[in-house]
């Protein structure tokens, strides 16, 4: 992976993350070259001044956008739109999920993606699930005419939807003939920020909500749906699969055997961790206070005896040099998926890219290999029909 700050995972991390979002190398460079000195001095000061940085480009960048339209130049803005959600979404995910400020920047994010989706007329519809009394925050992306193969997209601990978006992931699946239904779940996104809804073990309760939206559609074929999600998300996606057997197909973007364990290694130092608060960002997405308690709710999120119950085609993906979630950790699901009807697990190396966790060193390796897979088991196409 290229490392941006080569004494800071989280940060490097989140350049990578900018780039496979859309973001502009001279721009990136123009948030970060500031934050050198400041990238091995983890704390809040350093924190601080990493969102602050990446403001004042995405502002920028923002002002220029506000000057196309003023213009009529929709098409020009909307590409700048794109590219400031990005930064705001950078600024954001170091922020303590205390600081006042994070909501707006929050805000601005949102704000920034419905400005690029409406001037660039992207194919993404925005809607409600209904869950338990309330809903779940979701971008639905229609493949193509008549009813058709969907993926449910969930999302993993750290990141949101309009993250996923940004990566034009579902522009692959959309390419196969794949819909896709990209949802913030309990503890992700809107679903926490804006709508206080915590992260829990149960994962199939909202994949099940979303099955049940995409069955009252009439542009998706009921007997081909299934269900994908990147780094923790691989815990949800196969929990999701082996509970709710409707599912026609799991794609586990990341194997996450037991996302407790991992946690606490996380938290000691012996893994690699995404963003820099990352107790607090559990307290936050759990509902918790104090390391006991988080990993107390964490604790059940392992899939021993879950995993043996998968029954749809199961494709596990994982880097090899995953420094967040061991490959072992892949390995232990897939060993344990012995019903599933067909099982593959899909290790990336360093030689043809996609090695580190969810493959963001080199992300297309990987989104084509997982588009192909999904579009030959639900009935999509890997080539033009032409």
């Amino acid at each position: 992976m290229f490392e941006y700050f080569p004494d800071n995972y989280a940060w490097s991390l989140a350049v990578m993350m900018a780039e496979t979002c859309g973001g502009a190398i001279g721009e990136i460079d123009e948030a970060c070259r500031p934050l050198r000195p400041l990238a091995s001095v983890k704390g809040e000061a350093s924190s601080l001044a990493w969102t602050q940085s990446w403001l004042r480009v995405a502002d920028r960048v923002s002002e220029h956008a506000q000057v196309d339209l003023r213009a009529g130049r929709a098409f020009s803005a909307g590409r700048k739109l794109q590219r400031a959600c990005t930064y705001y979404m950078m600024a954001e995910r170091q922020m303590r999920h205390a600081d006042p400020q994070r909501m707006p920047v929050y805000h601005r994010m949102l704000d920034s993606f419905a400005g690029w989706q409406a001037t660039l007329e992207q194919p993404v519809e925005r809607c409600a699930v209904p869950y338990e009394g309330s809903t779940l925050p979701a971008l639905f992306v229609r493949a193509g005419d008549g009813r058709g193969p969907c993926m449910v997209m969930f999302d993993g601990f750290d990141i949101m939807k309009e993250t996923i978006c940004l990566m034009q992931i579902h522009e692959e699946f959309r390419r196969r003939g794949i819909s896709m239904l990209i949802v913030d779940h309990p503890g992700v996104g809107e679903a926490l920020r804006l709508q206080g809804l915590l992260g829990m073990p149960e994962t199939e309760r909202p994949a099940r909500a979303s099955l049940e939206y995409l069955l009252g559609r009439d542009d998706v074929d009921p007997a081909r749906i299934g269900i994908i999600a990147p780094s923790a998300g691989g815990y949800h996606a196969v929990r999701s699969a082996a509970l709710e057997p409707r599912f026609a197909c799991c794609v586990a973007w990341t194997g996450v055997w037991d996302w407790g364990s991992l946690f606490e290694k996380r938290l000691k130092g012996q893994l690699a961790q995404a963003v820099h608060f990352h107790l607090e960002h559990a307290e936050w997405v759990y509902g918790a206070q104090g390391v006991e308690d988080v990993v107390a709710k964490m604790a059940p999120m392992h899939l021993g005896g879950i995993a043996e119950r998968i029954r749809c085609p199961l494709l596990i993906t994982h880097g090899g040099n995953d420094r967040q979630t061991p490959v072992t950790e892949a390995h232990q699901v897939y060993a344990a998926a012995v019903h599933s009807a067909r099982r593959e697990l899909r290790v990336f190396t360093a030689e043809e890219g996609g090695c580190e966790h969810c493959h963001v060193d080199n992300q297309a390796p990987a989104t084509d290999y997982m588009a192909d897979w999904v579009a030959e088991v639900l009935g999509g196409h890997t080539a033009p029909a032409r």
